[in-house]
């Protein structure tokens, strides 16, 4: 927006630039025909005049002011310092010469020259503007309080005697009128852009303040924080507001849908609790022992079926507040019991820190922990910390697992062959729920072969 302001004020002020600049021009060009006609007539009136009276009228018109031109006779032409160069300027003076050259055709020439008025020379031996009585000159020049540059005619009336005419064009000023980029017009451009900036930044944030807020609240949403989202406020442009209540919504149905998911397993724990019991009993009276123990074990893996899809749910589901963990007291405990437990773990503390809900975080690694276990002679773990971070690896020494079958293992109850034959007793819920919890961290739980064999899970949770 900033950008788009800044190139349509650039065009704007270019587009009115160049009318300002055409318009000058045309005003400088009439303003010089003028100056011309004038001056003219005035050459040809100081021509007509017997050479003894021309002095006698020059004193008359000093002393009378208010005239056209201040006029001067002189032996020779006198140098002018002129102004510094300007296009427009230029242009007068051409215009100027041009036409006294079509009014008067057999005068033998005209010197014109634009001067500043502290350094304007107006006689033979170096007589200045400033050297002359004001009463000479202050109804025919603007000397103060800001000087605006004089036009300057010389031309020679006679072999010997020149006739010095100095005037102000009809806009003094015209110079500093056709810069569109003078300071006294730049400052309100550059004060209206900064005000309309300024309000361009208030709207936007205005605007973004509330879906900032809609931001932080589907992240902390998606990451199972649901107590900690705040109501988001009705307030704001009538698209935002629907969006609000869209989404209050939407997190008011996910929170009924996760209770009676609650309410389900639980009831339905409740209610095939008794039924199984029931028929594990009778199982006991049936007389063929073949027979009941077919019946036996298919009652022993649907109970439990029915414990690990609870398992599932609680596990993936911990209300814990979130604190400052060191990895290296949580991993050594784990650790520790590992080996008590006659298995191989290497570990080397690395003193990096991770916030985290500490249960929840315990039990994922502990199942990766444990997965490398049962699946691989040996394990190792390491703990580095990345940019924006905190990468922990878990390395069994195992077959490793088929590229083709790594997206299915944090499918529910997936095992490989290999997995059964170590631990014949597992659901395949481990990884599931390990993901889950890394995930609602903000996290990312990601399998590899070893390029060296066994399996590796890489967890990488927010710095």
């Amino acid at each position: 927006m900033v950008a788009g302001v800044l190139v349509t004020q650039l065009a704007a002020s270019a587009i009115w630039a160049s009318q300002l600049r055409a318009k000058s021009q045309v005003e400088a060009e009439s303003a010089a025909q003028y100056m011309a006609h004038s001056a003219a007539g005035a050459i040809r009136f100081f021509r007509s005049l017997p050479p003894a009276y021309r002095l006698l009228i020059i004193q008359q018109l000093r002393e009378m002011g208010g005239t056209r031109f201040f006029v001067n006779l002189n032996h020779a032409y006198v140098p002018i310092e002129q102004i510094a160069p300007h296009p427009l300027a230029q242009s007068v003076i051409d215009t100027i010469g041009t036409a006294l050259r079509k009014d008067l055709p057999n005068s033998p020439g005209f010197r014109l020259a634009f001067g500043r008025p502290d350094r304007l020379v107006v006689a033979e031996h170096d007589v200045r503007l400033e050297d002359l009585p004001n009463t000479w000159v202050q109804h025919v020049l603007l000397l103060k309080p800001d000087p605006a540059p004089i036009l300057v005619i010389q031309t020679e009336i006679e072999p010997g005697n020149w006739l010095y005419m100095a005037a102000l064009m009809p806009n003094p000023y015209f110079l500093d009128s056709s810069d569109p980029f003078a300071w006294d017009r730049l400052m309100p451009q550059a004060l209206s852009l900064a005000v309309v900036l300024l309000l361009c930044l208030l709207v936007v944030r205005s605007i973004t303040r509330p879906l900032a807020a809609l931001s932080e609240a589907a992240a902390k949403l998606g990451q199972g924080h649901d107590e900690e989202v705040q109501p988001l406020p009705e307030t704001g442009s009538r698209e935002f507001i629907n969006t609000a209540r869209a989404f209050s919504a939407m997190r008011e149905r996910i929170a009924r849908y996760i209770e009676d998911r609650d309410r389900l397993f639980i009831s339905i724990s409740h209610d095939l609790r008794t039924p199984i019991t029931r028929l594990k009993l009778r199982a006991e009276l049936l007389d063929d022992e073949a027979l009941r123990n077919e019946f036996e074990e298919d009652l022993d893996e649907l109970d439990m079926m029915v414990k690990g899809a609870l398992q599932c749910v609680k596990d993936s589901d911990i209300h814990e507040n979130p604190t400052e963990i060191k990895l290296d007291a949580l991993l050594g405990r784990m650790v520790r019991s590992a080996q008590l437990a006659g298995h191989t773990v290497a570990f080397e503390p690395s003193g990096v820190t991770v916030r985290a809900k500490p249960l929840a975080l315990k039990r994922a690694l502990g199942n990766l922990l444990d997965n490398a276990l049962y699946y691989g002679a040996r394990a190792e773990i390491d703990v580095a910390r990345e940019a924006d971070a905190v990468l922990i690896r878990l390395r069994d020494h195992g077959p490793g697992v088929p590229e083709d079958a790594l997206g299915s293992l944090f499918d529910p109850y997936v095992r490989l062959a290999h997995g059964r034959e170590q631990n014949d007793g597992g659901m395949g819920l481990g990884l599931g729920i390990a993901r889950s919890v890394i995930e609602a961290h903000g996290g990312r739980l990601e399998l590899a072969n070893h390029p060296e064999g066994g399996l590796v899970a890489s967890v990488r949770l927010p710095a």
